[in-house]
């Protein structure tokens, strides 16, 4: 078998397993810390992780647990703290061999809408992947937060 496709399916095996994991990180942690930031947990800012600014226009100061990348769950929060949304990052390979992503946790927050974007790489996750927003604040709000 080529290298790569064994790459890319190691990668692709990784980003479902830690999707699977995610709801694992929701399970220890208490809901209602996450409501306001920093979530507490294993939870990380994401820009001490990663070469990404503190506030990342269109989501907000991000929050991971480093064991559950690259999928995450990250929670995203505004800058007075509140939380805005949580945010699963899928490999575009991992969509296209058709795999299943299902109960994603919400940070036990009710959800308001989902948006799902496409994203080419960026520092921390190089590959192409989607972002699937699940936000807990209404569109205008998420709408404000800038692109």
């Amino acid at each position: 078998m080529d290298r790569s496709i064994a790459a890319k399916r190691t990668r692709t095996l990784l980003a479902g397993a830690a999707l699977a994991l995610a709801a694992v990180a929701f399970t220890g942690t208490d809901a209602a810390a996450q409501q306001t930031a920093p979530p507490g947990g294993e939870f990380q800012k994401v820009s001490q992780l990663v070469e990404l600014p503190e506030f990342v226009p269109g989501l907000g100061v991000l929050y991971v647990n480093p064991e559950t990348l690259p999928a995450g769950p990250f929670l995203a929060y505004d800058r007075s703290g509140e939380l805005l949304s949580t945010i699963y990052m899928v490999p575009l390979d991992a969509m296209n061999e058709k795999k299943a992503f299902t109960n994603l946790d919400a940070a036990g927050a009710e959800v308001d809408h989902v948006d799902v974007r496409f994203n080419p790489g960026h520092p921390g996750i190089d590959e192409p992947h989607y972002h699937v927003v699940l936000w807990h604040v209404s569109e205008d709000r998420a709408s404000s937060l800038g692109s």
